[in-house]
């Protein structure tokens, strides 16, 4: 693990192997507990009592061990939605090992595309005062980076315009709403000025890199005229960035889903680098951005390290190391996560071959 190695492939200077990241092996309790080589319980909230190392210290350790160089997160301030104003709840399948995650959708509080069009999140929700903000999240970040002193972390927003509407509406209603484009283009652009005040916020801490996710397409690509995208939805952005820019952090946009066709459209708004899935096309996104933005993602997908065989995940492992070899910011991570039901075996192989590739480059 190494900071440097993670903000050296921030700034796509070349690095001594490539920069290292992985998601949602926090799940993975029993794992990380041999990783770290300590007793701790599988409630991942609790002390490891017997041995007097609490949580976060067990996770720096599993990290270090992994070699991560890099911590997603983002912050969406210190308003709870949920009880500030209308959300909608739609549900949870599993996802945790022990099926603790489920549960039921409740009703959507809207009712008629009319009422969506007409909603204002700052009027609904409400802002944290601007100092108060800043003070929290720069709380927020030095409290992490002591926490993990050997890897970058970030700050960063979730909730930004599509997936704020998506945790506002729900999909149906969204859904209902976007059949009007500009009534639908105003409603974006008012979550815009939402997530414009915590960008301006993020500016004034002393983090150098921001995620900005926000979930705009599905797995099949765009669920939206991709002009409409173009027209209303990064222009949005290109003013989220400018604070940040000015303040020279370097703003990396998160989506889930088939993205690839408007990353360099992102690229020309001031998007210094990319966190995606598999299912995006990734010879592509190598060839038109690599070298000059971060690529954070690979060619290996969590299905097949959940149901497919060895054979074919050391393929994609190969495959993406050929097309990326001497790649400046180029960050190697399994886009789609490692859900609880990789096993614990694959998960240890997947390391123990990835390090011996990158000491025999």
């Amino acid at each position: 693990m190494s900071r440097q190695i993670g903000m050296d492939c921030i700034y796509c200077r070349p690095t001594p192997r490539p920069a290292h990241v992985e998601y949602s092996l926090e799940y993975h309790v029993p794992l990380i507990r041999k990783v770290a080589e300590v007793e701790a319980p599988d409630a991942v909230s609790k002390a490891a009592a017997d041995s007097g190392i609490h949580w976060p210290e067990v996770v720096r350790r599993f990290y270090d061990a992994w070699d991560y160089d890099f911590l997603w997160s983002t912050h969406d301030g210190f308003v709870d939605w949920a009880k500030a104003g209308r959300c909608t709840d739609m549900g949870h399948a599993v996802y945790a090992a022990d099926g603790g995650d489920q549960h039921a959708p409740r009703p959507c509080p809207f009712q008629e595309p009319e009422e969506v069009w007409a909603f204002d999140p700052v009027k609904e929700y409400g802002l944290t005062p601007f100092d108060e903000l800043v003070a929290g999240y720069e709380k927020n970040y030095q409290e992490r980076s002591r926490a993990f002193p050997n890897q970058v972390c970030t700050g960063g927003y979730y909730k930004t315009v599509i997936s704020g509407a998506i945790q506002s509406f729900g999909w149906d209603m969204l859904l209902l709403a976007a059949a009007d484009e500009v009534k639908f283009g105003r409603l974006l652009e008012r979550f815009g000025a939402y997530s414009l005040h915590h960008a301006r916020a993020w500016a004034e801490t002393s983090i150098a890199v921001y995620i900005q996710h926000d979930d705009i397409v599905w797995t099949s690509g765009p669920f939206l005229r991709p002009d409409f995208y173009r027209e209303v939805i990064f222009p949005i952005y290109r003013e989220l960035w400018k604070p940040l820019k000015a303040a020279g952090k370097k703003v990396l946009f998160c989506s889930d889903g088939t993205v690839d066709m408007f990353l360099e459209d992102l690229a020309a708004c001031g998007a210094d680098g990319f966190v995606f899935e598999p299912s995006n096309d990734f010879d592509k996104i190598v060839r038109t951005l690599g070298g000059s933005h971060v690529i954070v993602g690979s060619k290996v997908d969590c299905r097949t390290m959940a149901f497919g065989t060895w054979e074919q995940m050391q393929a994609e492992i190969d495959a993406t190391l050929a097309l990326t070899r001497g790649l400046p910011g180029f960050m190697f991570a399994v886009g789609n996560h490692i859900p609880a039901n990789v096993s614990d075996e694959m998960c240890l192989r997947y390391i123990e071959y990835l390090r011996a590739q990158w000491r025999s480059a």
